[in-house]
């Protein structure tokens, strides 16, 4: 076994380059080719709803099998075992509830983006400039991981700890995800999470073997390497407790995060926004079989991943390697099939984090030319040019910020940022898409209320929670797992705000509706058929 500075020294810098330039030049090239099409708005935002079912739910697993998926869920279950593989069970079993409640009904109602939903029978300015603006604010928040993904990952890849040399990195990724996003539109994207999820699965897919090579195919023995090379903390990793069992505050963060992340994924706008890209409902709900499948045999992959970073790097060499705990997979790679498995699966992880952040990107400017710019500043009357046009400026604006974000968030876990987007998720948009597609007195206040709401309370607990500030410094590492260092201004005790915010989301919901008098019963029962059936739901939704 390798120490952790040969296994840095080992890698080939001039290599992992190559490998990931190599994947951007043939991305880009599929995403000029399928520019050629995108012309309309329908184009640019749904990719002319010209994907089957299976194709848009290979997409759907690319965008939604993040950075989080693969850096920091093997790194969390390295490191945490038991506890760490918590966050793939939350992260599969939400698909459940994206699939049996909203797939359909949102395919059905909607145009290209959720504010189209959430509008359908309340008045259409308010409503869909809240919905733009929780749409952005998780798009941000998702992007952070991502981009603190992409600082850490090459700061294990070429042996950089300066903070400048990673952020110009993170710059560099933001720049190619505008390029992909300015081009290509939804068809170009949709492209590049199709091969990025195909190299994803089958990367992954070589590294189980291997690792269950070493150990006789036998997982057991896998485990009891994972349990041997901890040492004397070694058996915590096969049980609960390790991260979140600690005393009663962490169980209760852990059944906050469990909510946050089984509601999240059917508030998150871009895994909403795939559903628009298939031509028939039923297409919807095969894209989510589909996505399911793909992502349910990934988890399980992590599980052999993770435990066998453990067994073959080890924990604390895990943790003290540049990128920390995100760290983990790479490492693996290293390990199994030296320099070049791991500018391979380096180059599948860079690939990963293009085509989410492509996603993300896209769905945030979207929104907020449809929603913001056609719709409340033009009232319906913009011209397809021009909102694509808005577009694409909004993408600049978006991928510049998401730069500057990256760089503040790099060297974070980048499943516990993403769990913080689930928050937000679930919280702001959740609520108000429930409400909106099965309560029939649910009205414009109320949809106000319960976004803004759910917004307002999560952001702010997220701010004056100990994942921001106030987390002892670790004696081995120097540092805080806090996000700002040598500062405490926390007094929520929970690092995920998911168990109180969702509660007060659906609260406020109701509340604000039961106090306005609002109440369109023709557009209800006009919603309820269109979800249902599928009638009308080709027409533009203006109003």
């Amino acid at each position: 076994m390798k120490t952790l500075a040969a296994s840095v020294e080992g890698s080939n810098p001039a290599l992992n380059i190559t490998i990931f330039a190599l994947f951007v030049v043939i991305t880009l090239v599929i995403v000029f080719r399928a520019s050629r099409n995108t012309k309309t708005a329908s184009d640019y935002y749904a990719a002319g709803r010209a994907f089957t079912g299976p194709q848009n739910g290979i997409a759907i697993s690319g965008d939604y099998l993040s950075a989080a998926s693969f850096l920091g869920i093997a790194g969390a279950i390295a490191v945490y075992g038991y506890d760490g593989f918590l966050y793939s069970i939350g992260f599969l079993v939400a698909w459940l509830v994206a699939l049996l409640l909203v797939a359909e009904l949102l395919r059905n109602t909607g145009k290209f983006t959720m504010g189209d939903v959430l509008a359908f029978r309340m008045k259409q300015r308010p409503v869909r400039a809240a919905a733009a603006i929780s749409t952005l604010v998780v798009s941000f928040f998702y992007l952070l991981a991502q981009m603190a993904g992409a600082g850490g990952l090459v700061a294990l890849l070429l042996g950089i700890e300066g903070k400048a040399a990673q952020s110009l990195v993170i710059a560099v990724v933001g720049v190619i995800m505008i390029a992909y996003v300015l081009i290509g539109g939804m068809k170009g994207t949709t492209w590049v999470q199709i091969i990025k999820a195909a190299l994803l699965i089958v990367g992954a897919l070589a590294m189980t073997l291997w690792v269950l090579g070493k150990y006789g195919f036998n997982f057991s023995s896998l485990l009891q390497g994972a349990v041997d090379k901890a040492g004397k903390a070694g058996e915590a990793l096969l049980g609960p407790g390790k991260q979140y069992g600690k005393d009663g505050t962490t169980k209760l963060d852990f059944f906050s995060l469990g909510i946050a992340l089984v509601l999240g994924t059917a508030g998150l706008p871009h895994v909403l926004m795939r559903f628009y890209t298939v031509p028939t409902a039923r297409e919807a709900r095969r894209s989510v079989v589909w996505a399911i499948v793909l992502i349910g045999v990934f988890y399980l992959f992590t599980l052999v991943l993770g435990y066998g970073a453990g067994a073959l790097v080890g924990p604390d060499a895990i943790k003290k390697a540049p990128g920390g705990v995100n760290s983990a997979a790479p490492l693996l790679a290293l390990n199994l099939g030296g320099p070049v498995l791991l500018g391979l699966i380096s180059a599948i992880a860079f690939a990963t984090i293009l085509a989410v952040v492509a996603g993300l990107t896209i769905t945030a400017s979207a929104s907020f030319a449809h929603d913001v710019y056609a719709n409340v500043l033009k009232k319906g009357k913009a011209t397809t040019g021009s909102e694509v046009r808005v577009a694409r400026i909004t993408a600049v604006v978006i991928g510049v910020v998401a730069i500057l974000g990256g760089i503040l968030a790099n060297g974070q876990n980048v499943a516990f940022l993403v769990a913080l987007a689930f928050a937000v998720a679930a919280s702001a948009n959740l609520p108000t898409i429930l409400y909106s597609l099965f309560w029939k007195r649910f009205n414009t206040q109320g949809a106000l209320w319960s976004i803004y709401g759910g917004l307002f309370v999560t952001i702010v607990l997220i701010v004056f929670s100990p994942a921001v500030s106030g987390k002892p410094v670790d004696p081995k590492t120097g540092k805080s797992a806090s996000m700002l260092q040598g500062v405490d201004f926390h007094w929520f005790p929970l690092d995920n705000p998911g168990l109180v915010s969702i509660p007060i989301a659906f609260v406020l919901g109701w509340l604000g509706t039961i106090l306005s008098k609002e109440h369109d019963q023709a557009k209800y029962v006009e919603m309820e058929v269109r979800a249902l059936t599928g009638a009308g739901a080709e027409k533009a939704v203006q109003h």
